[in-house]
């Protein structure tokens, strides 16, 4: 889906859960989708303060703070950034796998994988809070040219 109907879907989706997109949280994740993979918010802050003249720090923060709340956004704490959720209409836990060498993100819901996970840890007497797995390799593309 392209940038302007992920958005739309992503206005409705806010809409859908009782938020608001406002113009400012519009803008940032029109920001967010201009870059590949995972984006910095030093990256966006920079990116608005060109677009707009200014912008504090703390205004980023909320806005991808919402974004992350709304399940628009998956924060990536291993990488200090986020990166887009394409799955708006479910919750669940995500996969963030990273290409080595090209530097390609990508996020996949992997909600099996997790139940099987939580069940092992529950039989452990560990209880899971955060649901997110960061996994490095390498992607279809370059696992092919290395192969030719």
């Amino acid at each position: 889906m392209n940038h302007s109907q992920f958005i739309k879907s992503a206005s409705a989706h806010c809409v859908k859960n009782g938020a608001n997109l406002t113009e400012l949280r519009r803008q940032v994740l029109e920001l967010v989708l201009r870059h590949d993979g995972v984006v910095k918010a030093y990256q966006i802050l920079n990116d608005l303060q060109q677009a707009r003249g200014s912008a504090a720090p703390p205004t980023v923060y909320r806005a991808l703070d919402f974004l992350v709340e709304q399940g628009i956004l998956h924060r990536v704490d291993a990488l200090n950034g986020y990166v887009v959720c394409h799955h708006l209409d479910c919750a669940h836990p995500s996969i963030i796998v990273t290409c080595r060498e090209c530097g390609k993100v990508d996020e996949m819901a992997a909600q099996e994988g997790f139940d099987a996970l939580r069940q092992a840890c529950e039989a452990h007497g560990f209880a899971i809070e955060q649901q997110q797995i960061l996994l490095n390799g390498r992607c279809a593309n370059c696992a092919k040219a290395t192969r030719n």
